[in-house]
Formats: structure tokens, sequence, C-alpha cells
């Protein structure tokens, strides 16, 4: 089955894994691994949220078995076997009010299959075009899609990375559909019900509008792609008719200005992308609750090291009056201290000391004479200062 899978898919899968667990590694260490309790957390509001979906979905979908629309159960089972899945998962139709479409999700190891009610309608005329649908969300299940999101779910909402991931998934599933259906055409008509509706996509020219996709082209058509988790229906149209279709290049500029767009296309889309959001944002509060009070320390600790470098001239003066006096100065002034230079201290002549006040308490420096010289040491009497006043400074005796 690995030809049913869109290249890209492959190459930007690696690049997403490969970077989500460096991402979740340096998460964990920077946090000291409180992120993972923020992980159990968003799990934890994963597990209702999805319990909720489900439930609501067994107690009002229409479960598809032998003796419930078993027509379209049999389909089911057929596109399930062409595709290479030997246990189906459990497939319902549901009202969509008015949407056409189909979904896949999963909820504690059991995957679940979609179709709206509209979907089929539409396809009446065609009835073999719902076959697309099944082996489109057949084709998330099979290739991971519902399950390999949390590894890479860091990195996810990185600029084109993400959207160029999430697109190239679209197409891996349109091709598991097309598999499904016996010929292209009918893959082509089942996606044009997406774009004319329920009765006029009999009508639409599939070959013209396959086309569309060279008329939307150039710097704003491109951005919105790259910053979308889908590609443009024209496209995927064209690729089910032919998968070997080359596409239009993008405008370069678009790139440049899709680059500073981060990704969240997937995010709102369901409970699971929603509880990725919620965990990305908690780890991010984690990061910047760690990483503030660091930088914070760190500022501190420069500040104070400048006011312990600052006050070298006035403690180098006091130090040399009390070596050539062998008296300990009455004032700083009669150290020989300018006014000017000792506003920012209060002197105790009991001890020769000095204190100066900062914006995080006060920092006392004190004299001690050693082998004919005096040397100068750094203390505070709050703990929360004493801890950031500079190594150079702190007496370790």
């Amino acid at each position: 089955m690995d030809h049913l899978v869109y290249p890209r898919e492959r190459t930007l899968g690696r690049i997403a894994l490969v970077l989500g667990i460096i991402a979740w590694l340096l998460i964990i260490l920077g946090t000291l691994g409180v992120a993972l309790i923020y992980v159990l957390f968003g799990f934890i509001g994963y597990l209702f949220a999805q319990s909720g979906l489900i439930a609501w979905l067994r107690g009002t979908g229409v479960r598809l078995s032998e003796e419930q629309l078993p027509e379209l159960y049999l389909q089911y089972l057929g596109c399930c076997e062409k595709l290479g899945i030997k246990e189906p998962p459990e497939a319902y139709l549901l009202q969509g009010d008015g949407m056409m479409n189909a979904f896949a999700t999963r909820f504690l190891g059991r995957n679940f299959v979609i179709v709206l009610a509209d979907t089929v309608d539409a396809m009446r005329a065609l009835p073999e075009g719902v076959n697309f649908y099944f082996g489109h969300e057949l084709g998330h299940i099979k290739q991971g899609h519902l399950t390999g999101h949390i590894w890479r779910a860091p990195v996810l909402w990185l600029p084109l990375l993400g959207a160029a991931y999430a697109r190239a998934q679209e197409y891996t599933c349109d091709m598991h559909g097309r598999a499904c259906c016996n010929s292209a055409d009918t893959a082509a008509r089942a996606l044009a019900v997406l774009a004319a509706g329920a009765e006029k996509w009999r009508e639409v020219n599939l070959a013209n509008y396959a086309r569309q996709t060279m008329g939307n082209r150039g710097f704003f058509p491109d951005f919105h792609e790259l910053i979308g988790g889908y590609p443009w229906l024209t496209k995927r149209v064209a690729r089910a008719i032919n998968p070997q279709i080359k596409m239009p290049g993008r405008n370069p500029l678009s790139y440049v200005l899709a680059f500073f767009v981060p990704y969240a296309g997937r995010f709102g889309g369901g409970a699971g992308g929603l509880i990725i959001l919620v965990m990305i944002v908690a780890i991010i509060g984690v990061l910047a609750a760690v990483a503030l009070p660091a930088y914070n320390e760190y500022t501190a600790k420069a500040e104070l090291t400048q006011r312990w470098v600052e006050s070298a001239p006035v403690r180098d003066t006091v130090g040399a009056y009390y070596i050539e006096k062998e008296e300990v100065p009455e004032t700083l002034a009669e150290a020989g201290v300018s006014g000017a230079d000792a506003v920012p201290y209060s002197y105790d002549s009991d001890n020769m000391s000095l204190r100066m006040a900062t914006k995080h308490g006060e920092m006392l420096l004190v004299p001690s004479e050693q082998g004919g010289s005096v040397v100068w040491h750094c203390y505070a009497e709050e703990q929360s200062l004493a801890k950031l006043l500079p190594k150079s400074c702190q007496n370790e005796d």
C-alpha cells in the first residue's frame, strides 16, 4: 500500500517526528519534568472531551451493520478489504445538518469512521462515490494520522511545516479514497460534491474544474494555501483524475510571508486537536514560569555584580586610608571620598563597613585585614539577596 502514500508525507512526517521528539526532550528537561504534569492534565481533558463525542456518536448516529443499512455497510467492508484493513473500525451514518463530508476519530484504542447523511444522499446518482469518503477516512486510520500527532505536537505549529504535513496527509487519504473507487472519474465526482453541492455536482466539467488550478495562482492564493491544512479542492480533483499531474509552482514571496504565520489549522477542528493546543499552551506557560524567574535572577546577579565593581574606588580609598593611618576614618570624607562618590553609601565607622541600597535589598560591604592589606567581602541580611551576591566577593569562610 506504499503507492497510496503521498511521497511528501513520508518526508515531512519524518522531519516533524524528529523535531517533535527533540522538542519533547527539551521541554521535559527544561521544565524539570513539570511539563509531564500538564500532559497528564491534557490527556484527562482529552478523555472527557472525546468520551463526550463518542457517547454522542453512539447515542445518536446509526451504526452500519449487516442488519442496519446493509448495502452501505457492504460498500464499507469492500473498501476496508481493498485497503487491506482486516478489522474494520465501527462505521456510523450521522445527520450533518446540510454538511457534506466524513471524518474519522479515535478513542481509547478504538477507531471510528463517520459519514454524514447528506453526503450519502448527494451520491444517490453515483452510489460508488460514497466509497471515496469511506476510503479517505480509512486512510487517516491506516496511516496513523489519529495517533502520531502527540509526538509531533510541539512542532506542528511551526510555519510551513505543520500546514505542509497536513496537506500531504489529505493527498494521501485522497489516494486511499480513489483506490476504493472503480474509476478516477468517480473519485473526482465525489470530491466535486464538496464544491458544487448535492445536485449540481453532476453537471460539473471535471477537466475544466481541475484547470482552475492554473488560474488560482499568485501571491495571495499561494500564501493562503501555505498557511492552511487543506489543499485547494481544484488541486485535489486534479490529482484524483491524474495522480502524476505536476502542479504549478508557487510565488516565492508567498513562502516568505507564510514563514511568519504559525500553523493552527488543525487545532480547532476537533477535541484531539483542541487538547493538543491546550497542552502546547500549558507547556509554553510552564517554560515561561521557569524561564522568567531564571532570567530575573540572572539580571539581578548582573546588577549586583555591577554595583560591586562600581564600589571599588570607594573601597580602595577607605582601605588605603586605614593602611596608611592605621586607624578607621570617622567619615568617608575623612578617608578622601568626595561627596558625590559617597552618596550611594551608608558608612559605619565602628567596623569601617559600607552599606548600599539596591532595588533587591541592602548590600553590605565589610573589610578585613589580611597580610597588611584590606580585603572586602559582601554580605546580605535577606536570604533572597544573599544568593544573588557575586561569587567573587562572598566570604567562603
